[in-house]
C-alpha cells in the first residue's frame, strides 16, 4: 500500500489558515485598522463598497514600509512585534502574530502602496491568492494604502455564506467601534458606497463616545475611575434609564485592546441589579489598565478573548467600582461615597506567606464566676428576645394569599359557555386549563407570532394602515442606524410608519403602524433597528420576513406587563388562529401543555 500522508500545497494551507483569521469583510477591516494603529498613524480612512464584498480600502499616514518590508509583510508569521516566546507575555501592540496580511492575501486580490517619510518613492505590490503578481516603485503619500478587492473570490463556498449587505455592514461598523473608541487622539473616517458614515476628529474620550453614538448619550454617561494595585479602571457607564432591551453598547478594553469577557459583564450587571429595568442591558465603556505580564492575549486567533491572572479579584473590584459610580450619582443606596474615595481589595498572591490570625483572649475570664456574670459589659451577650417578638407577623396574610390564588386557579367557569379562566404567572406566562391539563403560553412569543403574520400579510397585500401621532417625535440617530434606516425606508413605510428624514442623522416620526399600542416611538425605532441588525438574512426573497420579524419583536407585548382576562383570552384566540401557533418565526417554542398525568405524579 502506498504512503497516504502528504504536505498540503502552500496555497491550500494559506486558505485554511486564513479561515481562522478572516471570517468576513469585517475581519479585514479589523486587521488593517490595527496595523495602521501599530504603524503610528494619526489619520486613518476606511472606504468600502458593497459592505466590503467588492472593495475594502484602508489608508493611513503611519510610518510606512520599505520595499523589502512591504514584500515580507505578506509572508506568514512575519512580524516586527516579537522575536522570542517570552515576548508574548509583554505585548503592547494590537497585532503580533504576522498572520493578518498573509491571510487577507490568500483569499483576495490586494494592492499595497507604502512609503516611508525618509524615502523619495514608495513601493507598490499586487498579490492575488497569495501569488505576487507585481512589485515596483511608485510615487505615493507617506504611510500605507491597502486596497483589498473581491474577497473570497477563490473560495466561493465562503463567499456564498456571507450575509446581506446590511448585516455585513453592521459587523464592519462594530469592528470600527472597537478601534475608534480606544484612540480618541486619532482621526478616523468611514465611507460606504461613497456615503460618509463617520468622520471622527481628534477629541477626548467622552467626546469620541458622543460622536460615535449620538448627542443623546451625553446625558446618560456616568464616569468611572478606580485605582488599585491590580488594575486601573476608567471609562463610563450608562444611567439605568438608558438601558436597552438589546445588546449593542457594551465595551470592555484592556490596555487599549477590545476584549470579550462574560465574567466581567456579569459583575457590571450585578451592580445594576436593584436599579435596572427588567430584561434590559446597561451601556458601558470600561477601560482597564493592567501589567501585560498579568494577562494572556494569545489564546484565540482574533485576540478578543483575554485571560487574567487575578480574574476573581478584578471581578469584585469592577463590581465595587460600578456600584460606587452609581452611588455617587444617587442611583443606588450608598454609604456616603465621596469624590476622593478609593477602593483597595486585598488579594492573596501565590508568593505570599500564610499567617495564622491572632485573637485576643482574656485568660482570667471565668464564665462560672458570679462577679463576671453580674457585669453585663464583661459577660458574653445572648440574643435579645425583643427581636423574636411578633414573629408570627411575618406570615400574616399568607393563608389569605393562598386562598386567593387557589380561588383564581380552581374557580368555576363563568356562565358564558366558552370562556376559560386565565391566570397570568410572573407577568410572563398565560396559564389556562384545557382538557388534557394546563396550557402555558409565553405571552411575548405568542404576540410575536401574531404580529409577524399580520405584518407579512400587510407587506404582501400592499395595504398600509397607519395611525397618526398627535405629537410627532423627533429622534437623533447615530450614523450607522440612520444609514440603515434610510436603506430600508420604503419597506418600513409599507408597514405603516410615517417617518420624515430631517437630515443631520435626525428623523421625525409622525405615525406608527395601527396595531402598535403603548409604545414610545423613539424606543420602538431603536428596538426595531437593533433587532433588524441582529436578524440574519442572506437571501433577498427573505428580506420581508426579516423586516416583519424585527418589527414583531420590537412591538410585541413585553414581559412584566400585567394583562387582564380579556387581553389574555384575545391573545390566546389570535395565537391559535395563526397557521403555525407552536413556534415563533425564528423557531422558539411558544406554548406547552402540562399533562394531567404529570400533575398527578407530582402528588404521588
Amino acid at each position: 500500500m502506498s504512503d497516504i500522508i502528504r504536505l498540503l500545497p502552500d496555497s491550500v494551507a494559506n486558505q485554511i489558515a486564513a479561515g481562522e483569521v478572516i471570517q468576513r469583510p469585517a475581519s479585514v477591516v479589523k486587521e488593517l485598522l490595527e496595523n495602521a494603529i501599530d504603524a503610528g498613524a494619526t489619520v486613518i480612512s476606511v472606504n468600502i463598497k458593497d459592505a466590503g464584498r467588492t472593495v475594502i480600502q484602508v489608508t493611513d499616514n503611519g510610518c510606512g514600509m520599505s520595499g523589502t518590508d512591504a514584500r515580507m509583510a505578506f509572508e506568514r508569521h512575519s512580524t516586527s512585534k516579537i522575536s522570542k516566546a517570552d515576548d508574548l507575555f509583554a505585548i503592547q501592540t494590537l497585532g503580533f502574530r504576522g498572520e493578518a496580511l498573509a491571510s487577507i492575501a490568500a483569499v483576495s486580490e490586494v494592492v499595497l502602496k507604502s512609503k516611508r517619510i525618509e524615502d523619495e518613492v514608495g513601493t507598490k505590490i499586487e498579490i492575488s491568492a497569495s501569488e505576487v503578481i507585481a512589485q515596483e516603485p511608485v510615487a505615493c503619500m507617506d504611510g500605507s494604502n491597502f486596497l483589498v478587492r473581491n474577497l473570497f473570490f477563490n473560495v466561493p463556498a465562503r463567499r456564498k455564506f456571507l450575509k446581506a449587505d446590511t448585516t455585513e455592514l453592521k459587523h464592519i461598523i462594530t469592528e470600527f467601534y472597537r478601534v475608534v473608541l480606544t484612540r480618541p487622539e486619532t482621526e478616523f473616517v468611514l465611507i460606504n458606497n461613497n456615503t460618509e458614515i463617520y468622520n471622527l476628529p481628534v477629541s477626548n474620550l467622552k467626546q469620541r463616545i458622543i460622536r460615535v453614538f449620538g448627542n443623546a448619550i451625553n446625558q446618560q454617561l456616568i464616569p468611572l475611575h478606580t485605582d488599585t494595585s491590580i488594575v486601573r479602571i476608567l471609562g463610563f457607564i450608562g444611567t439605568p434609564e438608558s438601558a436597552r432591551k438589546t445588546y449593542g453598547e457594551q465595551f470592555f478594553f484592556i490596555n487599549r485592546r477590545y476584549m470579550r469577557h462574560p465574567y466581567f459583564h456579569k459583575a457590571v450587571t450585578e451592580a445594576y441589579e436593584q436599579v435596572l429595568p427588567p430584561d434590559s442591558f446597561p451601556s458601558y465603556f470600561i477601560y482597564m489598565e493592567s501589567s501585560p505580564e498579568s494577562i494572556d492575549i494569545n489564546i484565540h486567533p482574533t485576540k478578543t478573548e483575554i485571560k487574567f491572572e487575578d480574574e476573581k479579584a478584578i471581578f469584585h473590584i469592577l463590581l465595587a467600582s460600578v456600584k460606587e459610580a452609581l452611588g455617587k450619582h444617587n442611583l443606588v443606596p450608598s454609604l456616603d461615597f465621596n469624590e476622593d474615595a478609593t477602593i483597595e481589595i486585598p488579594v492573596f498572591r501565590k508568593d505570599e506567606k500564610v499567617t495564622i490570625p491572632e485573637i485576643e483572649i482574656n485568660p482570667d475570664y471565668n464564665p462560672f464566676d458570679q462577679q463576671w456574670s453580674a457585669d453585663k459589659s464583661q459577660a458574653p451577650r445572648s440574643p435579645s428576645m425583643e427581636k423574636l417578638k411578633n414573629w408570627e407577623l411575618l406570615y400574616k396574610g399568607t393563608n389569605e394569599d393562598l386562598r386567593e390564588i387557589s380561588g383564581q386557579i380552581f374557580a368555576e367557569h363563568t356562565t358564558e359557555p366558552n370562556l376559560h379562566k386565565f391566570v397570568q404567572l410572573k407577568n410572563r406566562y398565560i396559564v389556562t386549563p384545557v382538557k388534557s391539563g394546563l396550557l402555558v403560553i409565553d405571552q411575548k412569543r405568542a404576540h410575536e407570532r401574531i404580529l409577524f403574520d399580520k405584518y407579512m400579510a400587510t407587506l404582501s397585500s400592499g395595504t398600509r394602515i397607519s395611525q397618526q401621532d398627535l405629537y410627532p417625535a423627533t429622534v437623533k440617530l447615530n450614523a450607522a442606524d440612520h444609514s440603515l434606516l434610510m436603506e430600508i425606508f420604503d419597506d418600513i413605510y409599507s408597514l405603516g410608519f410615517d417617518i420624515r428624514d430631517l437630515g443631520n442623522q435626525s428623523i421625525v416620526i409622525n405615525g406608527l403602524p395601527a396595531d402598535i399600542k403603548d409604545k414610545n416611538p423613539a424606543e420602538l425605532i431603536d428596538e426595531f433597528l437593533e433587532y433588524y441588525k441582529q436578524t440574519e438574512s442572506d437571501i433577498k426573497s427573505k428580506a420581508r420576513e426579516k423586516l416583519a420579524l424585527s418589527m414583531a419583536k420590537a412591538s410585541s407585548i413585553p414581559y412584566h406587563r400585567t394583562l387582564d382576562s380579556k387581553e389574555m383570552r384575545e391573545l390566546t384566540d389570535q395565537l391559535f388562529a395563526c397557521k403555525e401557533p407552536a413556534l415563533t418565526p425564528d423557531g422558539k417554542k411558544i406554548y406547552f401543555i402540562w399533562q394531567s398525568e404529570d400533575l398527578e405524579k407530582r402528588f404521588n
